[in-house]
């Protein structure tokens, strides 16, 4: 510390994340079927860090390979494309088409995150999306939206709540293809989550998030049904809210739960989208996200003097950047890359527009 206030150990995280893209503890062994995030999160940090720039382009093509090597390519069965998207690690890539293992090949589909993540760094790194397979993508997205709005994460079974949605959003964004979501329903199901607290939970009748209430806000956003969703009183009250989760400094997912880093961007950005982040205090939410550095090793941790993770490290950055200080590039609040990732994803829709037989 110097003069009360923590620094800002930009060189020790941009060595975190390039740890995290070599080897990571054996702690992460269940993160295993992950690995996609976790790339996510390394790739789009160095990027607010301003650091991809010590990426080589042999090593950007290398990455960019291995996430290719995990979209699973159907064939033309309806139920194969359903399974379609990306895979989150080859643990379970290993295992198809070896009859050895069927049993285990069977499981093997995509999830609506790794697809996220898989195609959110492959924006990152530049690549034109030329070899995702649209048909099978958009596929994958519909299978997987429920009766009531929401959807599953994968099409083996699993939750269904506003995470997913988010997820379902965000691809058809980045595709520039909506037609995999049915988007009435999809904006019933967030209007319904909405708690008599003023914010959004998981889904009907369940408390409010901080983490829901980003999911639902930047659903909408991306779906271009904020504006025509949210009343005035609404939005109102959902501002109160979020600013409400304020303390200590930092920002809680919840009220009466402790601070949290995460929750720098989850609510940070979620007024970001609103129009309302000034009203927070930023100068105390900076000191707290800068608290939780670990100054030996790098990264962010989930609370103060704890141990820093990928998760934490690279949403409290990109809450940092919210504030437009330390230097960070500026983080897109909805799709949580950075602007100038959205700015070449932006170039790669109108040359699909001008040229649509050009892959996006």
């Amino acid at each position: 510390m110097s003069g009360g206030e923590y620094p800002f150990l930009r060189a020790r995280h941009v060595k975190y994340f390039r740890r995290c893209l070599q080897v990571l503890p054996f702690t992460s062994v269940t993160f295993d079927t992950s690995r996609m995030a976790v790339l996510y999160f390394a790739l789009s940090g160095l990027d607010l860090l301003d650091g991809l720039s010590e990426l080589d382009i042999k090593e950007r093509q290398h990455i960019i390979n291995w996430i290719y090597s995990l979209q699973i390519l159907p064939g033309n069965d309806r139920d194969e494309q359903a399974c379609a998207g990306f895979r989150g690690g080859t643990t379970l890539a290993s295992c198809r088409g070896k009859s050895s293992c069927d049993a285990v090949s069977q499981l093997d589909c995509g999830h609506i995150t790794m697809t996220y993540t898989a195609l959110a760094s492959l924006i990152i790194l530049g690549d034109d999306l030329s070899r995702v397979e649209r048909p099978a993508v958009m596929a994958h997205v519909a299978a997987l939206q429920c009766p009531d709005g929401s959807f599953f994460s994968t099409r083996g079974g699993s939750e269904n709540d506003m995470r997913f949605m988010y997820c379902a959003a965000a691809i058809c964004y980045i595709l520039q293809d909506f037609s995999a979501i049915n988007t009435t329903s999809a904006t019933k199901y967030i209007l319904n989550s909405m708690s008599y607290e003023g914010a959004m939970g998981q889904g009907t009748h369940l408390e409010a998030h901080g983490g829901s209430s980003y999911c639902a806000i930047a659903t909408l956003h991306l779906l271009g049904k904020l504006d025509s969703s949210l009343s005035r009183t609404q939005r109102e009250r959902l501002v109160r809210w979020l600013v409400g989760r304020q303390s200590g400094g930092g920002l809680q997912g919840r009220p009466n739960k402790p601070p949290d880093t995460c929750y720098a961007f989850w609510i940070g950005a979620t007024l970001q989208i609103l129009g309302a982040l000034d009203y927070l205090d930023t100068t105390a939410l900076r000191q707290f996200v800068l608290s939780t550095q670990d100054p030996i090793t790098g990264g962010l941790a989930k609370y103060p003097n704890s141990n820093p993770d990928g998760l934490h490290t690279y949403l409290g950055i990109s809450g940092l950047s919210l504030l437009r200080k330390d230097d960070l590039k500026p983080v897109d609040p909805a799709l949580n890359i950075s602007q100038q990732a959205l700015s070449h994803l932006h170039q790669l829709h109108k040359n699909i527009s001008k040229n649509p037989t050009v892959p996006c």
